[in-house]
């Protein structure tokens, strides 16, 4: 059972659960909701919403914003505690909180050809992480935009694309996990991993 805090990181866990080989699982049954309050929901009541769910489901994965769950804590204490109140509502060891900092779009930029295809960008000149920098979206030395939702915004407008949800589907489906680098991702594919161990050949 998923929990998730918007339609958006809903699409993008649609597209990474159908890639098991790619994250290293194997394939997985899963139902997966959308928390009417959307960050700050999930941070209040995530256990009381998921509890109907503890003997019809082997594992409950919680998702959500930091930078919009009203919480000033880090993103580990923020886990730390969201484990701690699910285990007691019932998961006991069968759950796992991802919290992504400062937010989903976190996730969108990494140097693969996708990333330009699914935001528009085709062939354009200059090439879009020039056009973040130049646009002072992403400093010298930096690999991601540290506002990274602003620049998604922000290159969809140039590219004169319509912002969906489906971006995001298509961006997990497509973009190589090889080299994804962000501790949340890892920590998602680690749970994952544990819970759903690809069949041994």
């Amino acid at each position: 059972m998923i929990l998730v805090s918007d339609k958006d990181m809903e699409e993008g866990m649609k597209g990474l659960l159908s890639r098991p080989e790619a994250l290293g699982i194997r394939p997985v049954a899963f139902d997966i909701y959308t928390h009417p309050y959307r960050d700050p929901g999930c941070v209040g009541s995530a256990e009381s919403l998921l509890r109907a769910f503890v003997r019809t489901h082997l594992y409950a994965l919680l998702m959500f914003d930091r930078q919009d769950c009203g919480r000033q804590e880090s993103r580990k204490e923020l886990a730390r505690e969201l484990v701690d109140r699910l285990s007691r509502s019932g998961w006991d060891d069968r759950c796992a909180v991802i919290v992504l900092d400062p937010e989903l779009e976190v996730w969108v930029w990494s140097d693969s050809p996708h990333v330009e295809d699914v935001l528009g960008w085709g062939n354009r000149q200059p090439r879009l992480q020039a056009w973040l920098r130049d646009r002072q979206y992403l400093a010298a030395g930096e690999t991601k935009p540290s506002r990274p939702k602003e620049a998604m915004k922000a290159a969809l407008r140039e590219a004169r694309r319509p912002r969906s949800s489906s971006l995001y589907r298509q961006l997990a489906e497509r973009v190589s996990l090889r080299d994804h680098n962000e501790p949340a991702f890892g920590e998602l594919c680690a749970a994952l991993q544990t819970w759903f161990p690809a069949a041994s050949r």
